[in-house]
């Protein structure tokens, strides 16, 4: 999907925060409850893969993958250094990330969220710390991820808490197409 020059958009303004550990939590990682469990998804598919980050994301500006071209998202699905983890409760999907180690020797949490019916249920911190120490597990000299003032007003404060530290800001400026059906809060539109 790509932009026509004729597409509305919407003008979206943020700040994005660039966050960096350099070495792995020395604390244990608390635990999912016991009706939780996340699973990598080694043949996770484009339909799939657009299903979660859709949901995750339509809350939150999440824009970009949604322009990317079908046979595109599927090469990056197949490259071995990208991996999908999925979180599931009661055997339901609840969230997933994916961990990006194309920048080796760093791996980048490039996506990380919850759907909507597992925002508010104690699972976010644990299931971060599952994401950093798996992202640890590869034996990365770094773990990187950022954020912005569209995610959840959370989040920051929860990759503080797991240990990231913030190495730059960036103002940035979308022009989000609105054929995507985003909501887009007021407190975003330039």
């Amino acid at each position: 999907m790509s932009l026509a020059r004729d597409d509305p958009t919407a003008r979206v303004g943020v700040i994005v925060t660039f966050l960096r550990m350099d070495t792995p939590p020395h604390d244990k990682a608390p635990p999912l409850p016991t009706n939780a469990e996340v699973r990598r998804d080694r043949w996770c598919t484009v339909k799939q893969y657009r299903e979660m980050y859709n949901t995750v994301g339509q809350q939150y500006v999440w824009w970009l993958r949604r322009m990317v071209p079908d046979h595109a998202l599927a090469a990056m699905l197949r490259d071995t250094r990208v991996s999908i983890h999925v979180l599931y409760l009661d055997g339901e999907t609840a969230g997933f990330y994916e961990l990006d180690r194309t920048p080796w020797p760093t791996v980048n949490l490039s996506y990380f969220g919850l759907m909507p019916n597992a925002i508010g249920r104690g699972l976010g911190y644990a299931f971060l710390r599952h994401a950093v120490d798996t992202s640890w597990a590869f034996g990365p000299r770094a773990v990187t991820v950022n954020t912005c003032t569209a995610d959840h007003k959370r989040a920051l404060p929860t990759y503080l808490r797991a240990g990231f530290r913030p190495i730059r800001q960036v103002r940035e400026e979308w022009n989000v197409p609105l054929r995507l059906g985003l909501d887009i809060p007021d407190s975003l539109r330039i």
